[in-house]
């Protein structure tokens, strides 16, 4: 899991207590607070996160609580440990496709309208509830590999289910069950306001019909249960240049241009991150194709933004990491690229470097290697270009000898394997030249006319006038002929 670079602001609600003191709408009026006391740009990169357990106590107040505070995988490992420990074995997860907190002040009653509110079932369940946690801003891509995470703490794979085929399962408090409900959402983007904002919320009303049938469930079975409800990703992209943090610095995922979507259906997918102890390499493009031959395929989508991506085969310690992709059935029964990084220390420059020694490609009867050694970086950052490419016509970072039929394309390429802050791609080094064409052109240009302007200014200094005329009073000057 890994963390976020904007902020905005988490807050808790414990126990039914706790809840039954919001009079007017308890899930979304959280949320809105906390929306209201942070930019709106805030959510551009987190989703919310909300939990209630049938048993009591599972959650402490939190601590340090403060607008601008996004919570981090390590804090919702924190958060997520002592119920599964302590609570019910009885997981339940209902995961959307995308949700936001601007959801829920869009179509959460937060004035006053409850009636009107497409959570219903949701604050009920909330308010019902021995326990509970609103998380309102945890990291996207933290929440994103919660069901990778919940499989391993429970020892149980998760099981897909629906309201129907819940009520055919026999659960009990001894064996641990995670139940996965996936519900849907539609695209909800600026432009599509002129047409009506009216289908999102429908469909926000059926997926809490869906959770208030659930819960119903549970509840006539006596069956103990802990629920998370939370998104894959975000369903609204704001941009604040001005919220940037580091200030001038670049966080490329995390930047005002990194984090814009090509399209209404093209949004930002996280990046591949591999863990041991903690996260080690972090890689992320917004475009990944490859081609051989005549045959080419897009790995964007099977790449980022997934738990089924294969990492075996990875490795890394202070000075060598090796980050292996596995694709089955490409090109062949499978398809594999190897990311080979050094890092090393320079005594001129009395810092360390790391570079992208090669890259490989793999499958079942080719093997070719691609000389990268022109991306690399100081150590603490991480290393971003536009386009790194095999196509040599446009300068293309990757290089074979001799020439192969394969082809590789990355857009906007990002990768860091050292020094990683907090999960986070650190500040960017980018291969593009502090002096780009545009630039020598106008310092040329700008030399030049300063050197036509020297000049001409230097001849008008020295222009002398003639310090003798002649007088039509007196005798002729005569200027006599040197012979």
């Amino acid at each position: 899991m890994a963390t976020g670079p904007r902020a905005s602001a988490s807050r808790r609600t414990a126990g039914a207590s706790a809840m039954a003191r919001s009079p007017l709408l308890l899930l979304p009026l959280s949320l809105f607070a906390a929306l209201a006391a942070s930019p709106p740009a805030a959510a551009e990169q987190q989703v919310p996160l909300v939990l209630w357990s049938s048993s009591r106590d599972l959650w402490a107040p939190l601590e340090n609580a403060h607008e601008g505070h996004i919570t981090t995988d390590i804090q919702l490992s924190s958060y997520l440990d002592p119920a599964l420990e302590k609570g019910p074995r009885n997981v339940l997860l209902f995961l959307q496709e995308k949700l936001s907190i601007e959801d829920f002040t869009a179509y959460g009653g937060v004035f006053g309208n409850k009636q009107d509110s497409a959570f219903s079932n949701l604050e009920n369940a909330l308010e019902l509830a021995p326990s509970s946690l609103i998380l309102p801003s945890v990291d996207w891509y933290a929440a994103s590999t919660l069901t990778s995470y919940l499989k391993d703490k429970l020892g149980a794979s998760p099981l897909h289910v629906d309201q129907v085929t819940l009520r055919e399962l026999k659960l009990n408090d001894t064996l641990p069950a995670l139940l996965l409900l996936r519900l849907p959402y539609t695209t909800s983007h600026p432009s599509n306001i002129s047409s009506g904002l009216m289908a999102p919320k429908e469909v926000l009303t059926g997926n809490d019909e869906i959770i208030g049938q659930v819960m119903s469930t549970l509840k006539a079975e006596g069956v103990p249960y802990t629920a998370i409800l939370t998104a894959v990703r975000p369903s609204r992209v704001v941009r604040d240049a001005s919220l940037v943090s580091g200030g001038l610095g670049r966080h490329l995922l995390g930047e005002d241009e990194g984090l814009k979507p090509l399209s209404p259906s093209a949004p930002l997918l996280p990046p591949v991150s591999y863990n041991d102890t903690e996260p080690r390499i972090l890689f992320w493009a917004r475009n990944f194709t490859v081609t051989y031959d005549s045959e080419s395929h897009d790995l964007t989508h099977l790449t980022f933004g997934t738990s089924m991506l294969n990492l075996t085969g990875s490795s890394w310690n202070s000075s060598f990491a090796q980050l292996v992709l596995t694709y089955e059935n490409l090109f062949g029964p499978y398809l594999t690229f190897k990311f080979i990084l050094r890092n090393h220390f320079y005594p001129v420059s009395a810092r360390s470097w790391f570079t992208m020694d090669r890259l490989e490609i793999h499958t079942n009867n080719s093997f070719v290697v691609f000389n990268s050694s022109h991306i690399t970086a100081p150590s603490i950052y991480s290393f971003h270009c536009q386009s790194v490419s095999t196509d040599r016509s446009k300068d293309g970072l990757l290089m074979s000898s001799p020439s192969s039929a394969w082809r590789v394309n990355f857009q906007n390429f990002q990768i860091q394997a050292f020094n990683l802050s907090g999960g986070n791609f650190s500040y960017a080094s980018d291969c593009a030249g502090f002096f780009s064409p545009g630039i020598w052109m106008g310092l040329v240009s700008s030399i030049f006319m300063l050197f036509t302007f020297t000049y001409g200014l230097h001849m008008i200094l020295n222009l002398k006038t003639m310090d003798r005329f002649d007088d039509h009073k007196g005798s002729t000057l005569s200027v006599p002929l040197m012979e």
